[in-house]
């Protein structure tokens, strides 16, 4: 009888043993799981089409909040700016996803001239509303540094 209450304490020892390292090796697991980071400016859902062309400044901060930053070209421009990355695997280093710049341009009276939701496609900034490039030389050398300030490398 005793030989069998020895066998039966080593046979559980062991499968308490390899229970123990299972469990440590999906806690270990777990904490290599990849993270998303978003830095900046979170568009709420909808937003963009609450801001109908010739809406107000007033409008806009209501609908979008205070902007990362202002310009005047040719008129006020309010400036959105947003940045995604995610590591897949904890303690390597960050990938830049996604980085998006919204602008919201006025004409003299305050209201809503035209919308752009710049952003990087084919390593040129992409204007994902009218699905053109920036062209306009004030317009382009100000979101130029605007996008090199934001990037990882």
């Amino acid at each position: 009888m005793r030989k069998t209450a020895r066998t039966l304490s080593r046979g559980l020892s062991t499968r308490l043993r390899t229970a123990g390292v299972i469990a440590l090796t999906c806690l270990a697991l777990a904490a290599c799981t990849g993270e998303q980071f978003q830095k900046g400016y979170i568009l709420p859902p909808g937003a963009l089409e609450q801001i109908p062309i010739g809406a107000s400044q007033d409008q806009v901060l209501i609908v979008m909040g205070t902007p990362s930053t202002v310009a005047t070209l040719d008129g006020e421009v309010f400036y959105y700016i947003s940045q995604r990355a995610e590591r897949p695997v904890a303690f390597m280093n960050q990938k830049l996803v996604d980085q998006r710049v919204i602008a919201v341009y006025f004409d003299k009276n305050r209201q809503v001239r035209r919308l752009a939701n710049y952003g990087m496609k084919d390593g040129k900034i992409f204007d994902f509303i009218s699905r053109t490039t920036a062209t306009s030389g004030q317009e382009l050398s100000y979101l130029t540094p605007l996008f090199k300030l934001l990037s990882f490398n």
